[in-house]
């Protein structure tokens, strides 16, 4: 009977140093996002630095390079906003052709919706969120002031409507002006709206169709008039979304919603730009 009983007690005394041992051993460290024991969310998979390429149109260059990417790395430290600015056309292509781009920031619909048609940006994270508005410029030294004038001009600059957004804008409300054909001799088509812009301020060309917010970077041009009402069949929108193939799509999603946000939009409103 004794030896039993000492059988019995030793058998307890192991069970209770062993669920002892479980349970100073049962803890184990968060999964990303999940709370720690300070109740603090343990840092996420890119709580380190990381760098992302937002791939955005010519005319974005200004808001983005000098306020809103600064603005946006003043929050978010760990996190670097590089950019490259062309046509929404040759980046369309670059995408397609693998650049490592994470969020595409295009001019015109038509781009954006090629790259979700083929899968290359996440249908999902789309959102529309400026409108932009389509100038006539004329030299500030020229003589031309007037639309009509148009047809006296030597040099008329355009963005190429085959693969930039402002020049398919153009394109399409001077056919609807039924003044399309007859400038086609002094057409210069340039490779995304800086150039045109930049054409017309510097006197290679009299005239040219650029975006309000491009006229508006620069006192060597003169705004003749908007596109007339009716001479475009859409607003000119511009949408932003998230590339499929990116590997930091946090970081890009927290880009994407700032620039959502009220203090983005009112930088956006400065450079001439309206709310989608």
């Amino acid at each position: 009977m004794k030896k039993i009983i000492s059988l019995a007690l030793t058998l307890a005394l192991l069970l209770a140093m062993t669920a002892c041992g479980g349970s100073s051993g049962s803890s184990s460290v968060p999964s990303p996002g999940e709370p720690g024991e300070s109740g603090e969310p343990a840092p996420g998979p890119e709580a380190g630095p990381v760098t992302i390429l937002i791939a955005a149109a010519a005319s974005l260059e200004y808001s983005l390079r000098d306020e809103l990417i600064p603005m946006f790395q003043d929050k978010h430290p760990n996190i670097t906003v590089e950019g490259t600015y062309d046509s929404s056309g040759k980046l369309q292509t670059q995408i397609e052709e693998g650049l490592e781009a994470d969020l595409f920031f295009s001019a015109a619909q038509k781009q954006m919706n090629a790259l979700v048609e083929k899968d290359l940006v996440d249908a999902g994270s789309v959102v529309e969120l400026l409108e932009n508005k389509l100038v006539v410029i004329a030299a500030a030294e020229g003589e031309i002031r007037t639309l009509p004038d148009l047809l006296k001009a030597e040099h008329v600059a355009l963005g190429d409507p085959e693969s930039v957004p402002v020049g398919q804008y153009a394109k399409e409300a001077l056919e609807n002006l039924g003044l399309w054909e007859s400038i086609q001799p002094m057409v210069s088509f340039g490779t995304n709206v800086t150039e045109v812009l930049n054409w017309v301020a510097e006197g290679s060309a009299d005239v040219g169709v650029v975006y309000a917010t491009d006229a508006a970077t620069t006192d060597k041009v003169v705004v003749l008039t908007e596109a007339p009402e009716g001479s475009l069949a859409t607003p000119i929108l511009y949408p932003a979304g998230i590339v499929s193939a990116s590997q930091k799509k946090e970081a890009a999603g927290l880009f994407l919603e700032f620039l959502q946000s009220e203090e983005a939009m009112a930088v956006f409103q400065k450079y001439g730009f309206a709310a989608a």
